[in-house]
């Protein structure tokens, strides 16, 4: 059933315009504190990133939660996945996280995480669409939920990273880069990587409420990679404002990608005796990868674009790692959701038990080429319905063969048309991508 609010990852949009307003959340708090509150007795953890809207809606969300009954927790600046570890462990009712991710500063938006620590069932998200929908209540003076700040929840968060790798390994003598993209990481990530053992020089780690993912992080890692060779580290480390992405960068200044790191813990896994299950990847995985995995005797699944669908998929076929070439990186044997922190430990672990740099690592598998190009829509179209679209699309994936791929598909957060080609030449690849693109325009009338 198709949903009014909530998109592939929450309810996202520019602050100001419905639905990211002051109003909306807080009948959305509301709303949600009703379907909570109607599973018993409980609280509801309350993080977010940097962005300076995130006071604003922390404050509409508390209200809206204690006018439905129900308790909070406020956590503060907190990654993504940190919000989903602690809703787990502290046996929350819920955990809601205000974040637009890697989007600009004047974006933002709300998730929820279950009391498992994944995201919320459809179900429970039309429920509380239909809550919002209703005239708004308030329970009775005596029944308002209480609010307080939970002073701990940056040092647990911080030793759950940790414990996601053995305390045998130590990385002393390792140079790294953090770029924390002036995000929920900034007081975290430095932290955890120093108390392994790793020197670490900090990056993008000031947010002033504004400069969230604003020429940094795991989106723009063009600082990283000054700063890798400048400092002469063995690797970089990019997240992004809401810590659940991961880029890379090795000691000689190459990017390394989603696809690449899930490449290197696959074949990390493999090695321990510890894969068990498909690796899952998505219609925008790299074909480089796949045939990589397969040199391996692992197979590749592609599930929608999304970390919520590729999740779905790898709990339906019990797989323990998958990802997108974003840099959402699930390792369902260490964690319930994507998380950049811990992706990168198991990257440094295996270069540690391997001796190998992640120059060296990454080589075991050859990216084919693969241009992607976003055009912007003031109206969504579906590209699918499109017949001359479709057209266009064919014509490319005959001339390609068996030696490429094309996609075209609508954002599920921002108002695009994703245009993706891959294939053997990086020159024909890129014409055929310019192509679609200038196609798609003319099929909006741009």
């Amino acid at each position: 059933m198709a949903r009014k609010y909530f998109g592939t990852d929450g309810i996202r949009g520019k602050v100001g315009e419905p639905p990211i307003t002051a109003d909306f959340l807080l009948k959305l708090g509301w709303a949600a504190g009703k379907v909570f509150a109607s599973e018993g007795h409980g609280f509801v953890l309350v993080g977010k990133d940097t962005r300076i809207s995130g006071y604003m809606f922390e404050s509409a969300l508390e209200a809206g939660l204690s006018a439905a009954g129900v308790d909070t927790r406020l956590l503060g600046p907190m990654p993504t996945p940190g919000v989903a570890y602690l809703t787990r462990t502290l046996r929350a009712k819920a955990g809601i996280v205000i974040s637009a991710s890697h989007n600009p500063y004047y974006d933002n938006g709300v998730k929820f995480f279950s009391v498992q620590g994944t995201k919320l069932p459809d179900e429970i998200e039309q429920k509380i669409e239909d809550y919002i929908d209703s005239p708004m209540t308030t329970v009775e003076s005596s029944k308002l939920g209480k609010a307080k700040r939970l002073a701990d929840a940056s040092g647990r968060y911080i030793e759950f990273c940790k414990a996601s790798i053995p305390t045998r390994f130590d990385f002393s003598g390792m140079k790294i880069v953090v770029d924390c993209a002036h995000g929920a990481t900034y007081h975290i990530a430095p932290h955890v990587f120093s108390e392994v053992g790793a020197e670490v020089v900090v990056i993008g780690a000031k947010p002033d409420g504004l400069n969230i993912n604003e020429d940094c992080g795991a989106t723009k890692p063009g600082n990283l990679v000054a700063a890798v060779l400048e400092h002469k580290a063995d690797i970089g480390i990019a997240l992004d404002g809401d810590g659940d992405r991961l880029v890379m960068v090795d000691h000689k200044g190459e990017i390394v990608d989603g696809d690449e790191l899930i490449y290197i813990i696959a074949k990390s896994r493999l090695a321990a005796g510890q894969m068990s299950g498909p690796i899952v990847g998505t219609l925008m995985t790299n074909l480089g990868m796949e045939h990589g995995l397969k040199k391996l005797g692992l197979n590749l699944l592609r599930a929608n674009v999304g970390d919520r669908y590729v999740l779905e998929m790898m709990c339906e076929h019990k797989g323990i790692l998958g990802g997108e070439n974003s840099g959402h990186i699930i390792c369902l044997d260490r964690t319930t959701t994507g998380d950049g922190i811990i992706a990168a430990l198991q990257v440094m672990a295996e270069m540690h038990d391997s001796g190998e740099s992640l120059y060296e690592l990454k080589s075991g598998m050859q990216k084919y080429p693969q241009v992607l190009v976003n055009v912007r829509l003031t109206e969504m179209i579906n590209p699918d319905d499109n017949m001359a679209l479709q057209k266009s699309v064919r014509a490319v994936e005959e001339k390609l063969g068996d030696k490429g791929r094309v996609l075209l598909r609508a954002s599920g957060t921002e108002p695009l048309i994703r245009v993706m080609v891959e294939g053997e030449n990086a020159d024909t690849v890129n014409n055929f991508a310019q192509q679609l693109a200038e196609d798609v325009k003319k099929a909006i009338g741009a």
